[in-house]
C-alpha cells in the first residue's frame, strides 16, 4: 500500500514502523506543522503524493478537516483518533455526499474489539438478574488526553444496551505509561463478576489499523472497525 499517515505521536510512529516493516511505501506524513492548512492543501498533497489510502492518529478537533481532505483527494481514510464522537454524524455526511471510504474506531485492537463481543453476552445474561449492578474501570498512560477513553464508552453503550441498563458508571485512571486496561464488572449482593481486557502494548491497535488499511481499498462508504472486522472474521470461516 501507499500509505499516508496523519499524526506521528506514539500510534502514528508505532504504524508508520510497522507499516515500513511490512513492505509498504509511506508517502506522506502530516504532522502538528500541518495544523490549520485548510482541507484543499491536504487533498492536493495526498493527490500529488499518490497516496491510495490515510492513517489518522492525531487529535479529535483535525479530524473533520482530515476526512474534507481525503474525501476529495478520493483516498479512504481508517481514522484511529479518538475524542471527536460529538461530530460523528458531520463527517458521515461530508463522507457519505462525497462518496468517500472511511474506517473509525474507538479501538483499532483486535482483540477489544472480540473484548466488546464478549461483554455484550455478559450484559445480555447478567442483565436478567435486577441484583447485578454495572461498572466500567479504565486506565491509560498520562499523557492521553480524553477521559473517559473512547473504548470505555463503547463499552459502556454495549453494556446499556444488552442490559437494559439505564446508567453504566465509568471511572478513569491516568498515570505512568499503562497502555490501556479495560475492565467491566457487574456486582451483586453475594458476589462480583468482572470481565478485564489489558494491553501489553499499542502493537495491537498498529495492526488492527493496518488491516483496515488493506480492507477499505476499493469501498465506499462509512464503517466501523467492528462491523469490518465481522466481515473479514467471517471471510475467514468459509
Amino acid at each position: 500500500m501507499k500509505l499516508a499517515l496523519f499524526g506521528q505521536g506514539g500510534m502514528g510512529g508505532l504504524v508508520e514502523a510497522r507499516a515500513r516493516e511490512a513492505g509498504h511505501e509511506i508517502v506522506a506524513v502530516f504532522t502538528d506543522r500541518d495544523a490549520g492548512r485548510p482541507p484543499s492543501e491536504l487533498a492536493r498533497a495526498l493527490r500529488d503524493a499518490g497516496a491510495g489510502v490515510a492513517v489518522d492518529f492525531s487529535i479529535g478537533a483535525a479530524v473533520p478537516d482530515h476526512v474534507a481532505a481525503c474525501v476529495e483527494a478520493r483516498v479512504p481514510l481508517v481514522e484511529g483518533t479518538t475524542g471527536w464522537a460529538p461530530r460523528l454524524a458531520e463527517v458521515r455526511r461530508t463522507v457519505e455526499s462525497g462518496k468517500g471510504a472511511l474506517v473509525y474506531g474507538a479501538n483499532f485492537s483486535v482483540g477489544v474489539n472480540l473484548f466488546y463481543r464478549i461483554v455484550k453476552v455478559a450484559a445480555q445474561e447478567l442483565g436478567r438478574d435486577p441484583g447485578y449492578g454495572p461498572f466500567l474501570e479504565e486506565a491509560h498512560h498520562a499523557r492521553k488526553k480524553d477521559a473517559p477513553s473512547g473504548t470505555a464508552l463503547k463499552l459502556r453503550d454495549v453494556v446499556a444496551a444488552a442490559g437494559g441498563y439505564r446508567e453504566v458508571p465509568v471511572s478513569s485512571t491516568r498515570a505512568g505509561y499503562i497502555p490501556g486496561t479495560h475492565r467491566v464488572g457487574f456486582d451483586g449482593p453475594a458476589d462480583t463478576i468482572t470481565l478485564t481486557h489489558t494491553a501489553r502494548s499499542r502493537e495491537g491497535f498498529a495492526a488492527g489499523a493496518l488491516l483496515a488499511a488493506r480492507w477499505i481499498g476499493g469501498k465506499t462508504g462509512v464503517f466501523e472497525f467492528a462491523e469490518v472486522l465481522d466481515q473479514i472474521l467471517g471471510a475467514g470461516k468459509e
